[in-house]
């Protein structure tokens, strides 16, 4: 059977429908799976074995449908549901399986302040999509491939950090998803542990800022590494603290415990960090993760994906964070 699969974005939600084409490929022996995404996005998928053949959307649909419709796909798996998922559904007219996005109850909530999510982790819910083909669940969680040549050298960081470090991603696609610098700063010092910044280009003034009280301990790598080198810095460290972004999915495919500051998004929007059952019961009191939200907020969350302003102007959500509470169960973590 051959299956299309279609998520055009971001980096951690598609990193969460990775268990779909894993599960596909090894509980269906003549699964063929191609997968559609952006071009830009390729670096996050092209290393995963589970998948066939890659597509990427580089302009419109348009310039796609002659090279689909030649595939006589069996089924069309929507993991984005969007218009143009939409669009070319109707196009290639092939039977199609796609996930509960639960837009409007994510309206509700961000809205209304009215929660009527289902309370199912979107990875669930994207493995609920394929059931019908009799496809279930393994339990081993999200993955995360990097090639050979993105691994990066110990010798490529300060020697302070080669015996274990701390990964704090300080980057995120809006404002209200991101603590402030003098947040970041405060937690940097709390941690009695070598920190490295994780982070893009965007990022590196905001990483130079925060590593510059204190150096030695705190390395600022945002923008000097690419997307996979960066995830290997996550698999290399010992501990993950990370805002709602694509590092902290990363995060959870390597099993790393991580520590998720929440902003102007939430898990109540069914997006906290997945980790495969398996995995757990391998765990008799091991630590996973922990989310780090303000309390009695009635705004909180905001929006489904984080905006370029706090719209109630106080940005308490990120303001209040305890960076106390987040730096004392770092260190029993690594105490422990």
């Amino acid at each position: 059977m051959k299956f299309l699969i279609i998520r055009f974005s971001s980096i951690g939600d598609i990193v969460l429908t990775t268990p779909v084409m894993r599960c596909l490929k090894q509980q269906l022996p003549d699964a063929e799976i191609h997968f559609l995404t952006k071009h830009k996005f390729k670096t996050v998928t092209e290393e995963n074995p589970y998948i066939d053949k890659f597509i990427y959307l580089e302009d419109s649909i348009g310039s796609l449908i002659k090279q689909l419709k030649a595939e006589q796909y069996d089924y069309i798996i929507d993991l984005h549901k969007n218009i143009r998922s939409y669009y070319l559904r109707f196009l290639l007219r092939r039977k199609t399986l796609s996930y509960h996005k639960q837009s409007v109850e994510k309206w509700l909530l961000t809205k209304l302040g009215i929660n009527r999510m289902a309370g199912k982790n979107i990875v669930v819910r994207n493995l609920e999509t394929v059931a019908p083909l009799g496809v279930s669940d393994d339990g081993m969680g999200l993955d995360y491939f990097i090639a050979a040549k993105d691994e990066v050298s110990y010798h490529d960081l300060p020697t302070a950090h080669v015996a274990g470090f701390i990964a704090v991603v300080i980057g995120a696609s809006y404002y209200t998803k991101k603590l402030p610098v003098k947040k970041l700063q405060e937690l940097c010092i709390s941690i009695k542990h070598p920190v490295i910044l994780l982070g893009g280009k965007e990022d590196m003034q905001e990483g130079i800022e925060i590593a510059s009280v204190d150096e030695h301990k705190i390395y600022n790598a945002c923008g000097k590494f690419n997307l996979n080198q960066s995830a290997d810095l996550i698999r290399k460290s010992k501990l993950v603290i990370s805002h709602d972004t694509g590092l902290q999915y990363i995060a959870c495919a390597f099993n790393k415990p991580v520590l998720a500051i929440w902003g102007g998004t939430s898990p109540k929007l069914d997006v906290e960090p997945f980790y495969g059952y398996k995995f757990k019961s391998q765990l008799e009191d091991g630590f996973l993760y922990k989310n780090f939200i303000v309390d009695g907020l009635s705004c909180q969350p905001c929006s489904n994906f984080g905006t370029r302003q706090c719209p109630k102007k106080h940005f308490k959500c990120m303001q209040l964070q305890d960076i106390e509470a987040i730096s004392k169960l770092a260190a029993k973590i690594l105490k422990g």
